[in-house]
């Protein structure tokens, strides 16, 4: 579910009232049961909630919602739209029983409503957002984020970081691992024997043989150059103004990125709604929405599902995948 304060619950609720997500997997919902009533009570949509109390298999037809409430005890009304330790502490509990039951195997893959940085600190729990948290969790020694969208697949070696700061946290080594966890993606994940692997500079015209900088020399072609001894199609660092364009005309199977915005904007600009969340690295699936909490429109019944749809359809495509390969896999939920 995510925060029950912020467009979770909502985005839950719609993209459960359309077909798509009963066409492509059997779901559960791991959240507040009193908050999924609630929401679809004041969405007026035609669904009846399912109460899950254990591990059971669970095949909800379309109009209803299976919902597996992990809480000790109901979540007290709280005001929606605002940050508190108490709806900080439930979305990390929902997480974490998610987790459980993935690793357990009564789920094939886990998607994640947006959880607020601010809300799950007020409740003690120290991690800037999902993905350190999951991997924590899952002893996942190297992990990273990937953004579907489109005919993009992008992988960063950083995120949430100043600008300033970007020069001296680009190391070999980061570098080389991003291009790796993109290599483990875009082979096990999506089922790409040979993917060409394109790296974005981060000075304009790749640093123009040090004119504008030393990092592609210094730091991100020797770490392609690594990787490619080691049978990865990676490729040289490449302006980032003309790679994007090569990469949505196939040229490139995935992009490494180097920071934030470098990856997202050229994203939203050709998949905007419907981009996913991909932690690649666990020993789980999970995706996730590409959005936040959004605590500014809650309640006004406008949040748009798309991506929760785009990311519940991803999870279920890597599960048959992964099922593929192994025929004898038990199947739950």
């Amino acid at each position: 579910m995510g925060d029950p304060s912020g467009i979770g619950p909502e985005v839950i609720a719609k993209a459960l009232s359309g077909s798509h997500i009963h066409a492509v997997c059997r779901s559960i919902v791991i959240g507040s049961l009193p908050v999924m009533e609630r929401t679809i009570k004041a969405l007026k949509l035609n669904l009846r909630i399912l109460r899950v109390d254990g591990h059971e298999t669970t095949a909800p037809r379309k109009g209803t919602v299976a919902v597996l409430d992990p809480l000790d005890t109901p979540l007290h009304r709280f005001k929606p739209g605002l940050a508190a330790a108490e709806t900080g502490a439930a979305s990390v509990t929902f997480i974490k029983k998610a987790v459980e039951l993935a690793q357990i195997g009564c789920i094939d893959g886990m998607v994640t409503a947006p959880i607020n940085k601010e809300a799950i600190n007020l409740a003690g729990c120290r991690y800037p957002g999902h993905t350190e948290l999951l991997a924590d969790l899952t002893h996942a020694n190297k992990s990273g984020m990937m953004i579907v969208g489109g005919p993009l697949r992008i992988m960063f070696v950083t995120t949430h970081v100043a600008i300033r700061d970007l020069s001296s946290l680009l190391t070999q080594a980061k570098i080389e691992q991003a291009i790796r966890l993109a290599h483990l993606a875009l082979t096990t994940l999506f089922g790409i024997k040979r993917p060409k692997i394109g790296v974005a500079a981060l000075n304009p015209h790749a640093g123009e043989h040090g004119l504008f900088g030393d990092e592609e020399t210094r730091v991100i072609l020797p770490a392609a150059r690594v990787c490619r001894q080691h049978g990865i199609l990676a490729s040289d660092p490449l302006p980032a103004d003309t790679l994007f364009g090569k990469a949505v005309k196939g040229t490139y199977d995935g992009i490494v990125a180097l920071y934030h915005d470098q990856g997202l904007i050229p994203l939203k600009l050709v998949a905007f709604g419907t981009c996913v969340n991909l932690t690649v690295g666990l020993p789980i699936i999970r995706t996730s929405v590409d959005h936040g909490t959004a605590f500014d429109i809650v309640g006004k019944g406008i949040a748009d599902p798309g991506s929760l749809v785009e990311a519940v359809t991803l999870a279920a495509k890597i599960a048959r995948n992964r099922m593929a390969t192994t025929p004898t896999k038990k199947r739950r939920i």
